[in-house]
């Protein structure tokens, strides 16, 4: 599993569907707007960004160049700070890890921090079908597991849901799984807040793991970071006996100075904060103060495939900041749930692909063309992934496979014609002769092959004399030039 929702159709079907759904536009519009005006304005308040946004790109670049002697660095820190480290190679071993934990603590239920990577994994659908329920305590993911929902944004999962949408799915299904939304409940902003507040608490004091993500690994220390908003990430990480912390390896930072950078970053690409709210810190374990039991998965699942890329890998400079999703024009329009992933928008178009490999199902290699490449991705991200680039190279790769998997070997209609256009025109005298079919092509191209072309393009008529015909005729025009 590399974060694709099953049975999701490719992007330009899905897209089709969501550009129907007006309010969904609106909901759209109105959120990334929002949020790109509060990120333009703190980003304008840093007199250095372009530097510090260098700086991070080169802090990763560096690291990923020596990313096993990082890891086992932080490896060392964690299990000398009393944590237990796993290494998973896939999902399927992650949420294997993850689900023995809870057992083992004989556990009915966990409470989660906002995780892209558990999303990824799958990890909810795991421990569900192992009799062990995981409660989202972010506000917008739990908006979105209320409402039997899929995630349509990296920060804001529920960007596709007004107030009184979340009204709704409060007062329709919060008692079914816990404390029940108050009856008068309204749509303010604070109210809705309170009523998930409530509802949250007993779960919190309840269970008995917790199970969080990371935005960072700092090696030499041993630390992760979690930074958030609402601070239910603090209570994940303090009130559960047991804390089961999922990684990606492209998390590390090297040392605390490098930490400094990103957190600088971070919260102005992606909540247009100049700090964040909570930022929570944790190496290993502490007698009587929070979990006594650590542990720390370390999770591959496509990250070396992506890694072996020489033009993907700044993908795993991302810090899942968003920034790039709230500029793009095709996002904006159709939301996150026409990429069919927990990742959308640009970097989801670039990672998907990148994690599974091209040429394994048409939903994914759809991705690299959900895209103008206006750039404005570039643009705004602040570790400088030139996700346009890398879009270009995925659509290269998916032709590539396209070709390879063919049955039999056999070229595609397409690379037969174009093979049969570089013929023609790279002689003259056979492009002369082709010429001389111009009009019977054409009237055969409009009825079999070229209908996709011409059905959102035009295709003219052939002219009644050739080029050709008209310079020898005219003698280059001087024949019947005006005086």
């Amino acid at each position: 599993m590399t974060g694709t929702f099953v049975g999701m159709p490719p992007f330009p079907d899905a897209a089709k569907a969501a550009l129907a759904d007006t309010q969904l536009r609106r909901n759209l519009g109105h959120a990334t707007a929002t949020i790109r005006a509060k990120r333009a304005a703190v980003v304008g308040e840093v007199d250095n960004w372009e530097s510090l946004r260098q700086a991070g790109a080169a802090i990763k670049d560096n690291t990923l160049a020596r990313l096993d002697e990082h890891l086992l660095t932080l490896e060392e820190a964690l299990t000398r700070n009393g944590a237990t480290v796993h290494w998973a190679a896939d999902a399927e071993q992650a949420c294997a890890i993850v689900t023995r934990i809870a057992q083992a603590h004989q556990a009915e239920e966990v409470v989660k921090v906002k995780s892209m990577v558990t999303q990824e994994i799958g990890l909810n659908e795991h421990l569900a079908a192992h009799g062990i329920a995981a409660w989202e305590t972010d506000l917008a993911e739990l908006i979105v597991q209320l409402g039997d929902d899929l995630p349509s944004h990296i920060l804001v999962p529920a960007i596709h849901r007004n107030r009184a949408e979340v009204r709704e799915i409060f007062l329709r299904s919060m008692g079914a799984v816990g404390r029940p939304a108050p009856a008068d409940l309204t749509d303010e902003p604070a109210v809705l807040a309170a009523a998930a507040r409530a509802h949250l608490r007993e779960k919190f004091l309840r269970a008995k793991v917790g199970v969080s993500g990371a935005n960072f690994a700092v090696a030499d220390s041993g630390t992760l970071v979690v930074v958030e908003s609402e601070g239910n990430g603090r209570m994940c990480l303090t009130l559960p006996e047991v804390l089961v912390s999922v990684v990606g390896i492209e998390k590390v930072v090297p040392t605390w100075g490098d930490l400094d950078v990103f957190l600088q970053l971070l919260p102005r690409s992606s909540t247009g904060e100049r700090m964040n709210p909570y930022t929570s810190t944790w190496s290993g374990t502490s007698a009587g103060d929070g979990p006594q039991e650590v542990h720390v998965v370390l999770l591959d699942n496509g990250r070396s495939r992506v890694l072996a890329d020489e033009v993907g890998r700044q993908a795993l400079r991302c810090i899942r900041c968003s920034a790039c999703l709230n500029v793009c024009p095709v996002y904006e329009r159709t939301g996150g749930h026409a990429y069919g992933s927990v990742y959308p928008g640009p970097i989801g178009a670039i990672l998907n692909p990148l994690l599974k490999g091209t040429g394994t199902d048409e939903q994914t290699d759809s991705l690299p063309y959900a895209s103008t490449l206006c750039g404005a991705c570039y643009e705004v991200c602040p570790v400088a992934i030139d996700i346009p680039s890398v879009l270009v190279d995925l659509r290269a790769q998916v032709v590539d496979s396209h070709r390879a998997r063919k049955s039999g070997g056999l070229p595609t209609p397409e690379a037969v014609a174009m093979k049969g256009a570089a013929a023609v025109l790279g002689s003259a005298r056979r492009l002369g002769l082709a010429e001389r079919f111009t009009r019977l092509g054409l009237g055969l191209g409009r009825r079999a092959g070229a209908k996709k072309w011409t059905g959102a393009r035009d295709l003219p008529p052939a002219p009644a004399e050739s080029f050709r015909a008209w310079w020898r005729r005219t003698d280059g025009g001087r024949k019947g030039a005006r005086k």
